[in-house]
């Protein structure tokens, strides 16, 4: 059972649209930071490592699809705002302290928010066209 589940959930994200597969990292890195959080507090070093660099990843490869040429100012703040979170969990990672975990968490949900805001407004959009 758990490998049919495991071919949906690779078909399911293979056939995503770009904005669904921008969504999934941000819920990703949102439930990675959500973890070395909890890591963080219970001092479970090996958890909170873990979690940290997943959700470090995530947040490189979005810094890293970044497309500075049609995206402008608004690229060039993701990009400042992805530099800072990747500080974030350095720091964390050195010093096992949450805060600025917990820091980054704020940002990702708020972020999330917004781009959850800008695909049902493209939506919205063609639906109208």
């Amino acid at each position: 059972m758990k490998n049919q589940y495991q071919k949906y959930k690779t078909s399911s994200i293979q056939s995503a649209s770009r904005e669904k597969i921008l969504l999934l990292l941000y819920e990703g890195a949102i439930k990675f930071t959500k973890m070395a959080i909890t890591a963080a507090e219970e001092k479970n070093i090996s958890e909170r490592c873990t979690n940290l660099g997943r959700a470090y990843d995530i947040i490189m490869e979005l810094n890293n699809t970044l497309d500075h040429r049609i995206g402008g100012d608004v690229a060039k703040n993701l990009e400042q705002l992805y530099m800072f979170m990747m500080e974030q969990f350095t720091k964390a990672n050195i010093s096992g302290d949450p805060a600025p975990l917990k820091s980054n968490l704020k940002i990702l949900e708020n972020l999330y928010q917004g781009w959850v805001q800008a695909v049902e407004k493209v939506k919205m959009d063609q639906k109208n066209t």
